[in-house]
């Protein structure tokens, strides 16, 4: 029987401005080449290459995933900002995604752009929910050494998105997560929840780090010398299917998870005539009350 591709799961595109190196074109024409048969790009809270990421994808043959990363906060301090990444499966999906991007703009604090915790809890069918790795929730609470803590968080999400949510497992080679990994795979063993394997690409080749590097300096005003900046790890480029099998070795059920979490999803972005405001037939009466 034939394996169950990888598909990469967590793709940052330019859309992400200044995260990230990765264009829709690079993107479609590495897929294609690598014969991937679908991919999730998972922007930091916007949807804004949706449509011609499904486009272009779609045109190539390609199944586009609708997703994003969202940060997410409890409304107290910018340092209890944890990650979680959403998957449209359908249309109600994908409708409550734009929906869940505009709050993060809407309440944007000093700038950068988050959805308050409270959104999850609203409406959730129609999504896939992804722990958010070594930057999620639950991993921020085991890093602290809060294993009880970290158990609520995965219920409260689990129950949540009943039979939708899955534990995030990333390998780009932080300390963080190492530390987090064997924490977050109990809980997951202990509730009966599956594992995937997912891998946060920023830029096409591993030879694009040293540029990537530079860049990320650009967008947070800091210099290469400087120790005490925002980086991302040199490993995160796309990596094939045989580099993904090959790093989640003793894992390989988290690599099939990545297949069957695609098939699960089934909408994409697509053109429609503009929707316009109705104004009736123009008549005086119609546009003074317009005016009001």
């Amino acid at each position: 029987m034939d394996q169950a591709p990888f598909v990469h799961l967590a793709v940052r595109t330019s859309f992400s401005l200044l995260e990230s190196m990765i264009t829709t074109k690079g993107l479609t024409a590495w897929c294609k080449n690598q014969g991937m048969p679908a991919v999730a790009v998972t922007d930091r809270n916007n949807l804004f290459g949706a449509l011609e990421l499904s486009e272009s994808l779609a045109g190539a043959g390609i199944q586009p995933i609708m997703a994003v990363c969202f940060d997410v906060t409890d409304g107290a301090h910018q340092e209890t900002i944890t990650r979680l990444s959403l998957y449209a499966q359908n249309k109600v999906g994908y409708e409550r995604l734009m929906a869940l991007s505009s709050y993060a703009y809407l309440d944007a604090e000093d700038g950068v752009p988050r959805i308050h915790k409270k959104y999850l809890e609203e409406k959730t069918d129609g999504l896939i929910a992804l722990t958010g790795g070594a930057e999620g929730e639950i991993a921020r609470y085991l890093r602290k050494g809060k294993p009880a803590e970290a158990r609520a968080a995965l219920e409260s999400l689990a129950s949540q998105f009943p039979g939708r949510c899955y534990v995030e497992i990333t390998r780009h080679g932080s300390p963080a997560e190492a530390e987090c990994e064997p924490g977050l795979l109990a809980l997951a063993y202990e509730l009966d929840l599956p594992i995937v394997a997912t891998h946060d690409a920023r830029f096409m080749k591993a030879l694009d780090a040293e540029a990537h590097d530079a860049m990320m300096c650009i967008a947070n005003g800091a210099y290469l010398g400087q120790e005490d900046r925002p980086q991302v790890e040199a490993q995160q480029y796309l990596k094939t299917d045989a580099e993904m099998r090959e790093l989640f070795a003793d894992l390989p059920e988290a690599i099939e998870t990545t297949a069957e979490i695609a098939k699960r999803c089934g909408v994409r972005s697509t053109k429609h005539k503009p929707i316009l405001p109705n104004f009736g037939d123009g008549s005086r009466s119609e546009i003074d009350e317009l005016k009001l």
